[in-house]
This record gives structure tokens, sequence and C-alpha cells, in this order.
């Protein structure tokens, strides 16, 4: 009896890849093994992004909350202290937001804080 190679199912799963890769450059793009090892780089490569995007938001809306209260005549640490002292829960992108957006009302908020 002949070897039963189920090769609907493998061809799925190499169409699958091999659409995936679209876009890549040379052979990354139609040989199947070489975009199956790019490919599975590159979606590590993207988890890894996910991770660090949040990370480099946290220290972009950190550096824009410190440049705005020092010009308030605090530094960022005593800021962020007295807001929990006081009770008020407005997270980092909120206070970066404001910083930027509405300077005006960032001001009453860190002199309602001193």
């Amino acid at each position: 009896m002949p070897r039963s190679v189920n090769a609907v199912a493998s061809r799925a799963r190499r169409k699958k890849i091999l659409k995936q890769a679209k876009g890549f450059y040379g052979k990354r793009k139609n040989v199947y093994t070489v975009a199956k090892n790019v490919l599975e780089k590159g979606l590590t490569y993207s988890y890894v992004g996910r991770k660090l995007k949040k990370r480099n938001y946290r220290q972009l809306w950190i550096a824009r909350i410190n440049a705005a209260v020092r010009a308030e005549g605090i530094t960022y640490s005593e800021f962020i202290h007295k807001l929990s002292v006081k009770n008020i829960g407005l997270n980092r992108k909120v206070l970066a937001d404001l910083a930027m957006n509405e300077p005006e009302t960032f001001k009453n908020l860190v002199a309602s804080v001193k």
C-alpha cells in the first residue's frame, strides 16, 4: 500500500506561511523554509516591540511631566508624591496630555498640590 501523505494540510500550512511573508524581499517571500525562519524572527520582534512600546510611552510621559513641573519650580518625584498624598488618581498619560495641551489646567493642578 502506498504511503499516505496529507498533502492538503501541508500545502495549507505552507500557503499560510507564504501568505504572511508577502511583501518580503527576495527568497524571503517565496521559498518556504526561508520565509518560515524570517517570519518566526519577525513575529518575535513584533511581540517584543509591543512590550517596548509601553515602556517608551511611559518614558515619554514622564519626560513631559517633568519638564512641565520643573517650569513650576518642583521636581517630578515631588509632584508625583504630592499627588498620591492628596489622593489625586490621574495617571501619567493624562498628566502628560494636560501638560502638553492644557498648560493652564496643569498649572492649576500643580498649584493645588504645592
